[in-house]
């Protein structure tokens, strides 16, 4: 059975959507950041990304990581590939072309959304100072190029790839989750917004966050 190292609350949920959609088992064990922990390295603390015992599976220390069978995988979005090739269609690509669609979004993702988004989410939370305020206008305001060439993407079809949800859906919406925390980011984006809408009311989607959310909120609670 397929192993997913991370609490709910960590990008471990990105890949418990997946699995969640097709039904594919796994073992979810719960390795808390070690920075939610105080005293990480105590002989009662919980298995955190600083214990030895995880480290030795994942030396670099991060959630999440999956292992399947001999296969030790690390990064959320990459294991999310991995699984999707290890399904098959519909969720994974049925054919080199959506192969390569899959991974362009996934990259885009990565690449020109993920590090603004994960700002905003960061930075735009209650009483923030001038410099928090400053960084999330500016990762607003980063996002308006990527997220004005997926509103025309998205502008005549429901998906990413094909005529059908795919893993690419869950690796993007995924990544435009964290810019959630400020309606202001997705504003000026009705086709992004319907899209996201669409892909977060899936069964799948929903169970995944009634987990996350029924973990205790280790803090600093605002960790992706």
């Amino acid at each position: 059975m397929i192993q997913l190292y991370g609490v709910y609350r960590s990008r471990v949920s990105r890949n418990v959507w997946l699995c969640l959609e097709v039904g594919l088992p796994f073992q979810q064990v719960p390795v808390i950041q070690s920075y939610r922990v105080p005293e990480p390295h105590a002989a009662d603390a919980p298995l955190n990304t600083a214990s030895p015992a995880f480290l030795a599976i994942n030396p670099m220390g991060l959630v999440p990581c999956m292992q399947d069978g001999e296969l030790t995988l690390i990064e959320s979005l990459a294991i999310n590939l991995y699984l999707a090739r290890k399904i098959g269609a519909p969720l994974g690509a049925a054919s080199l072309a959506e192969d390569g669609q899959i991974a362009q979004w996934t990259l885009w993702a990565a690449t020109e959304v993920e590090p603004k988004s994960v700002a905003v989410m960061f930075n735009r939370i209650p009483d923030a100072g001038p410099d928090q305020t400053r960084t999330a206008d500016e990762a607003v305001a980063g996002l308006a190029r990527p997220l004005g060439v997926l509103e025309a993407y998205l502008a005549d079809r429901s998906y990413l790839v094909a005529d059908r949800f795919t893993v690419a859906d869950i690796n993007v919406a995924e990544v435009l989750r964290y810019a959630q925390t400020d309606p202001a980011a997705l504003a000026a984006f009705p086709a992004v917004r319907t899209w996201l809408a669409a892909c977060q009311a899936r069964p799948a989607f929903v169970e995944m966050m009634a987990r996350r959310n029924a973990e205790p909120a280790w803090a600093p609670p605002r960790r992706p």
